[in-house]
């Protein structure tokens, strides 16, 4: 079994001088240790009881969810990290209850834009080739995730006025009931609509009247169909806002005035997002939302021109920066790249801790919620210990300041393409537990 080393860990943590927002030091390691795929070693037994009174039973360690499913030589990680200050407010305490995330990808935000898919609700098993069951979200769930994250593209089930067809937004909407039903926090979103057609958004001045009316039109129907649902329900405006074919379309560069004028643009899209919300009325004048920089990138969310929108519910630390953090780029994402990590050397993890302190110190250290909603490593031939290196490392040192993170799964475990799967869909006994364990410590 796995012991849970963790809860031990946070009582030492609490022992030791808290880190304080304003510093500016990667977040590195102090050791590690491994959790054993064996039976713990018993607890031993306590001094003999005077006739006069008896011994308190010994609580015995809870069995791991995930015994004689994790792989024979794999050992769990348990980074021992400094826990960091962070500042109390509403935004923070709801970003804690978020836990570990998980992403649904590959599902709803598919799209069939060459009129392959029979119908329009054959689309969401277009990618991946699974229908999404009650009882598959019941099984994520139950491996330790606390929240899921349903990306969807809207552009192949809207009218030509973007009027959302009934039988898509039924189907989305059963699957967030799904998950709210079984206790999780659920984010859904725009997402695979960034391009220049004229059913989706562009973050440039050419097609601000066009993407103004799409961000509206779908966010104000999303608004209405689900206003009456508490905070279980997160809205995201938009995913990866970029300049699609742009030379700089991955990498803001801030010399480029195309770059400045999508920032600029991206800025009124989230404003257009949560003044569309907030007009909407029921629950949706105090749900929390999330809004990206360019590409959802940590450059897109530092730089001179982004700045989060003002929040027109009348409530404060509602609106929550939201991140993509596939880094160290050569290990999670690159192919060939690096195919090895490892928690004790700076160079695997300097980009992480790099990326979770910039985070920290702007955004965390003013009040601001965060979530890096998209993370992961892809496989790389069978490098199974070091993604369960990875996931341990970059899962610990964000909790560490109080930020969540939700792995990307996009359903494949094979191809020659982006292996991100750690759940199987078709049969959930199949997943890859090591990962799973390692990011949600169980």
């Amino acid at each position: 079994m796995i012991m849970k080393k963790r809860k031990i860990a946070g009582l030492l943590a609490a022992l030791l001088l808290l880190g304080g927002c304003g510093s500016d030091t990667p977040a590195e390691p102090a050791g590690t240790t491994a959790s054993p795929t064996q039976a713990a070693t018993p607890t031993e037994a306590p001094a003999d009881p005077s006739p006069t009174e008896e011994a308190a039973p010994t609580e015995a360690e809870p069995e791991s969810i995930f015994a004689g499913k994790l792989t024979e030589g794999i050992t769990i990680p348990e980074p021992e990290l400094k826990q960091y200050l962070v500042p109390e407010n509403e935004g923070t305490a709801f970003t804690a209850k978020l836990g570990v995330g998980y992403n649904l990808g590959n599902t709803f935000d598919a799209y069939d834009d060459d009129g392959y898919a029979e119908n329009e609700l054959a689309i969401e098993e277009y990618w991946q080739g699974v229908h999404t069951t009650e009882q598959l979200i019941k099984d994520i769930h139950s491996f330790g995730f606390d929240s899921i994250r349903m990306p969807v593209s809207w552009h192949n089930h809207v009218s030509d006025d973007l009027t959302i067809s009934e039988a898509w937004l039924d189907r989305v909407n059963e699957v967030v009931d799904y998950a709210v039903n079984a206790g999780m926090y659920v984010i859904i979103n725009i997402h695979h609509d960034n391009h220049s057609a004229p059913k989706g958004f562009y973050p440039d001045q050419a097609n601000a009247a066009q993407s103004d009316r799409y961000i509206s039109r779908i966010w104000s129907q999303l608004a209405e169909r689900f206003k009456d649902y508490d905070e279980h329900l997160i809205f995201e405006s938009m995913n990866e806002p970029r300049l699609v074919g742009h030379e700089n379309e991955w990498w803001f560069n801030p010399s480029n005035p195309d770059c400045v004028e999508a920032a600029k643009r991206i800025n009124e899209l989230n404003q257009l997002f949560v003044d569309t919300v907030r007009a909407s009325g029921g629950n949706n004048a105090s749900r929390f939302l999330m809004c990206p920089g360019y590409c959802a990138s940590l450059d897109g969310c530092t730089n001179a021109w982004f700045k989060l929108p003002t929040d027109s519910g009348g409530f404060e630390n509602r609106i929550i920066l939201e991140v993509h953090g596939y880094t160290p780029y050569s290990f999670a994402l690159e192919y060939p790249g690096t195919d090895s990590f490892s928690i004790d050397s700076t160079g695997s993890t300097g980009d992480i801790s790099t990326l979770i302190t910039k985070l920290y110190s702007k955004y965390i250290c003013a009040g601001i919620p965060v979530i890096i909603d998209e993370f992961g490593a892809r496989d790389k031939g069978g490098n199974l210990q070091d993604r369960v290196n990875y996931a341990a490392y970059y899962s610990a040192v964000a909790a560490s300041r109080g930020i969540p993170v939700f792995w990307w799964d996009n359903g494949a475990f094979s191809g020659d393409g982006e292996i991100f799967a750690i759940v199987d869909r078709r049969n959930t006994d199949n997943s890859l537990f090591d990962i799973i364990a390692a990011l949600t410590k169980k």
